[in-house]
């Protein structure tokens, strides 16, 4: 299970935010908030697999809940039983060990959080395939979200007139309030259309730390205390003027030694 989710993990380009922008027709403030309340803003874990929630309800949905009674924990008619980050890998594995189609159409993948279930709907053969595409890149993610939303006029409509609370209906599901998931969509927005909004290069660096073990304290695209204590500790162990800046020399070595 650690590598068969595993692909090349590749950050978020520019490119790939702008055509997505574009596609969408709305603020590009909205769809930095919409990833910040989905992912915290990065669609892979630092060992480079999708982002992932398993959802034991679905799970028990789409086998009929013929597994409940034995696995409670991954196979119920109430949600939760969240454990977070990588170990929820260890749900899905339990699950797939059961029903494999089920259990990979019963998780939120990567960036946009798109259930595996919806896959078809976006426009993807399977799960499978969506999840193959998602694994490559977060460019591959945003698009995910791109075609989830576009398939669904209301949604797309929502999320052009920041109707917050329409949007977070339809893409959170109807226990969206629970979580203040609207509020939260609302907060980020009015952040990033107001403030700086995230240095996508600046980001896919903030990444690559991450990936070869340096924690920048989030994935944001700012310059902060915690990515200039990684850049430092990346330097030193590479042997480079310990300055704490991404300089030319250090972005060209933070790409090299990451490989993405």
């Amino acid at each position: 299970m650690a590598d068969e989710f595993r692909g090349t993990a590749e950050p978020l380009t520019k490119v790939g935010f702008d055509t997505a922008v574009s596609a969408l027709g709305a603020e590009a403030a909205s769809l930095w908030s919409v990833v910040t309340v989905e992912t915290s803003g990065f669609g892979f874990l630092p060992d480079r697999r999708p982002k992932i929630l398993f959802e034991r309800h679905i799970f028990h949905d789409r086998t009929g809940g013929k597994f409940s009674a034995k696995h409670p924990d991954i196979s119920n008619r109430d949600s939760g039983g969240y454990i977070g980050g990588a170990a929820e890998y260890e749900r899905l594995a339990r699950a797939i060990g059961l029903d494999r189609v089920a259990a990979l159409e019963s998780v939120s993948w990567g960036l946009p959080q798109i259930m595996g279930f919806n896959a078809k709907a976006c426009g993807y053969d399977s799960a499978e395939d969506m999840i193959t595409r998602f694994q490559a890149s977060e460019t591959a993610q945003l698009d995910g979200m791109v075609r989830f939303i576009s398939n669904n006029k209301n949604l797309a409509k929502a999320l052009k007139e920041k109707a917050w609370q329409s949007f977070a209906k339809i893409y959170n599901g109807p226990g969206f309030a629970k979580n203040e998931y609207e509020k939260k969509l609302a907060k980020f927005h009015d952040q990033f259309a107001t403030g700086p909004q995230p240095d996508i290069d600046l980001r896919a660096d903030q990444i690559r730390l991450s990936y070869l073990g340096h924690k920048p304290g989030g994935i944001d695209g700012l310059l902060g205390k915690g990515t200039r204590r990684a850049i430092r500790a990346f330097q030193t162990e590479r042997g480079l003027p310990t300055t704490g800046e991404l300089d030319a020399p250090t972005r060209a070595k933070l790409k090299e030694a990451a490989g993405v």
